[in-house]
């Protein structure tokens, strides 16, 4: 038995290759360090295309707020990832060293997502220095540490400052209401922290602005920045204040049920129609009731989901008969018109809450205030329905039409080509890609160059410092216009 075990070992060990699976598990290891700086490099140049996207502003041509509900609705990306890819997009821009090593495919998205949230064109050789010698991990812990000295920093500096209080509110000549005020730190914090809250909860965010302040700041032109945060916070104060007007103080000491906490809008019946039926001496009024003059258009939309009183005067203003007061869309038909449409009804649009009744055909035109004759819409693309030229329409099978300005449609599925990328044959096609692109990736392009030695964060946030004081110092500001 023990001879006849030994011979069988021994017809064996001729075939048998001891060093034959460590080769195997170098050419797996291998072929996915390889396959990853490809993806890399494609992931880069994906953000590089989302960048100008979000530049040329082409969301807008769907009717939709942002490049990240694009991504949403066409790509499949989360609405969260998808706001953080256009803003490490959009921070490259201003990040050459980096962009450049990110599109060689040898620094992952992942190093370069965390690098953006407090890179400058003055330290980023210092981060790209790390992200090439360290592991993402490095990375991630630098860019905590750093953050915190400049928090510390800002804090210290802070310190002794007087503001003086106050808050101003009036109406321009073009009508809209203009608030100016200087509010001390602590206020100012309480009330940006709502407003940034609002925002995120109109998802207006979405829109290519980074979740830090400071680093939109350096990636972006001011005025680029200004526009969008302006845009964004407008929203987000309206919302407060809805908010506020709806449920008072909540702790029962003051309640805003009362008529003065209500906005009066005094239009005339007789202009509400698409093809007004007032003539040309009979008066045309559409205006707050204490305010401006509104446009039509956005008296038929706040009439399409708002209450309504009916109220008739004398040629000379004196009111005869005062109505009952009535809500457009009962409460039993919103509540169906809720359940069944569950949110914004417009192409991409992937919102829930705060959204309003739209009425396809106006009841000042004869529309029938019915389920088959109603649609939600978030106040957003209700506003591009009736004041920014978009034009919804609803077929014989109940299919929603929703068109352009130009009259071309806006289709459900989007307009994506029908070639499309897809990558085969463990990343061949990526290879090509990558290839004409001028890019030479093998198995060590990506692979951390980490040796093990211990990492200064010391020195590494002391040099970053150093250059953001040497950059600030050079920096000459521009002329004041005169």
């Amino acid at each position: 038995m023990n001879t006849q075990i030994g011979t069988a070992s021994a017809s064996l060990s001729p075939t048998f290759d001891p060093h034959a699976r460590h080769r195997s598990l170098e050419r797996l290891e291998a072929e996915i360090t390889e396959l990853w700086g490809h993806l890399t490099a494609a992931t880069a140049r994906f953000l590089a295309l989302v960048a100008e996207f979000d530049r040329t502003k082409a969301y807008e041509r769907h009717g939709l707020v942002g490049t990240a509900q694009w991504l949403n609705w066409q790509c499949g990306i989360g609405p969260v990832a998808a706001r953080e890819k256009v803003r490490v997009a959009r921070a490259l821009e201003a990040l050459p060293r980096i962009a450049a090593s990110f599109a060689r495919g040898e620094i992952s998205y992942s190093k370069v997502r965390a690098m953006t949230r407090v890179a400058s064109p003055a330290n980023e050789d210092v981060l790209l220095n790390v992200a090439l010698h360290g592991t993402a991990a490095h990375v991630e812990k630098l860019v905590r540490k750093y953050a915190w000295t400049q928090r510390r920093d800002a804090a210290r500096t802070a310190q002794g400052q007087h503001v003086s209080r106050y808050l101003s509110c009036f109406y321009d000549d073009s009508g809209m209401l203009v608030i100016q005020g200087r509010l001390p730190p602590e206020i100012g914090a309480l009330v940006r922290a709502a407003l940034d809250a609002a925002s995120d909860f109109l998802r207006e965010r979405e829109t290519s602005l980074p979740t830090d302040e400071n680093v939109s700041a350096e990636t972006w032109s001011v005025a680029e920045h200004e526009r969008r945060a302006g845009t964004r916070r407008a929203d987000a104060l309206k919302l407060l204040a809805e908010t506020f007007l709806a449920n008072g103080t909540g702790d029962g000491a003051w309640s805003a049920t009362a008529e003065r906490c209500q906005v009066v809008v005094h239009v005339d019946a007789a202009i509400l129609p698409a093809e007004p039926a007032a003539a040309a001496d009979e008066p045309h009024r559409c205006e707050l009731n204490v305010g401006p003059a509104l446009a039509v258009d956005t008296a038929r939309r706040l009439c399409c989901d708002g209450t309504i009183v009916k109220l008739v005067e004398t040629p000379a203003g004196e009111p005869l008969d005062l109505g009952r007061k009535t809500r457009t869309i009962p409460p039993a038909l919103r509540r169906a018109l809720r359940a069944r449409d569950g949110g914004c009804r417009f192409p991409g649009c992937d919102r829930t809450r705060f959204t309003e009744g739209h009425h396809v055909r106006h009841w000042a035109d004869g529309g029938e205030t019915k389920l088959a004759n109603l649609v939600t819409l978030c106040g957003f693309h209700h506003r591009l329905v009736h004041e920014g030229g978009f034009g919804l329409a609803v077929t014989d099978d109940g299919v929603l039409v929703f068109t352009r300005p130009d009259g071309s449609r806006i289709s459900d599925a989007g307009t994506a080509p029908r070639e499309r990328f897809r990558g085969n044959d463990s990343g061949r096609a990526l290879e090509t890609l990558n290839l004409s692109a001028g890019l030479t990736i093998d198995a060590r392009t990506s692979r951390c160059r980490w040796l093990g030695e211990r990492m200064d964060y010391s020195l590494a946030i002391e040099g970053m410092q150093w250059r953001e004081a040497n950059a600030a110092a050079r920096w000459v500001a521009p002329p004041t216009p005169t």
